[in-house]
């Protein structure tokens, strides 16, 4: 646990006992602030922790995904089959940050964005999964098989891009949430709880929000028309 979180946690608590004391309706307000801007650090923690996986698995969707984006071409090269794998193997090996286990808890922006990633992760490796699976049939199996994998894969290709456009809008949710924050801050209210203050900067979560940004993780180009429902 970081020194901020920490922070973060004991300033809830010592609110939550202070606020007690008062009335019901302001009270909750507070807390609700309070926890909302503490799971937000989390957040914005934990994202920092798995950056690098994820943009591991970017980098090698990117390079597996112009050569599916169309559908599955009628020939699986050698190429195809190393660069699928390839994305499949890290995709499946994606961390999974621990606001995923906690996600029910969750309030304010942190919710949204906890739900963002968690479409991601899943889809991202199932997608990945069942389009190597794919692959595999293709090249080996039955006409039964590739008659089926060519009827669904275009619900795999869409699974995995529709999974990296879950994440390009990670970004805009981390600025929105940190505004919205920042600006409840300074309500009269929550004046004396604040806001990030030099704990979380603008500055840092403009970085975080570029990193999870659509030039930074988006899948180009759009599916073509052979992945369309028939």
């Amino acid at each position: 646990m970081t020194v901020r979180v920490a922070t973060a946690i004991l300033t809830l608590a010592a609110l939550v006992l202070v606020s007690g004391c008062g009335s019901g309706g302001s009270s909750v307000s507070r807390r609700e602030y309070a926890l909302e801007r503490a799971q937000f650090e989390q957040i914005v923690d934990e994202l920092h922790e798995v950056q690098g996986a994820v943009h591991r698995e970017v980098s090698t969707s990117r390079t597996a995904w112009p050569l599916i984006y169309n559908g599955l071409p009628s020939r699986m090269s050698a190429r195809l089959q190393r660069s699928v794998k390839a994305a499949s193997d890290v995709a499946g090996a994606l961390p999974a940050p621990r606001f995923m286990a906690k996600q029910a808890t969750l309030t304010g922006p942190a919710s949204g964005i906890a739900g963002l990633y968690e479409d991601y992760d899943r889809l991202a490796e199932r997608g990945w999964r069942l389009t190597e699976t794919g692959v595999s049939g293709i090249v080996s199996g039955p006409l039964s098989v590739i008659r089926f994998v060519r009827a669904n894969s275009p619900l795999y290709i869409d699974a995995i891009y529709d999974g990296h456009f879950d994440l390009s809008l990670i970004g805009k949710k981390l600025l929105d949430g940190y505004k919205k924050i920042e600006s409840m801050s300074e309500q009269e209210k929550f004046a004396d709880i604040g806001g990030f203050g030099s704990s979380l900067t603008k500055r840092e979560i403009e970085a975080l929000a570029a990193a999870y940004s659509i030039p930074a993780v988006r899948l180009e180009p759009h599916p073509g028309p052979a992945t369309e429902e028939r």
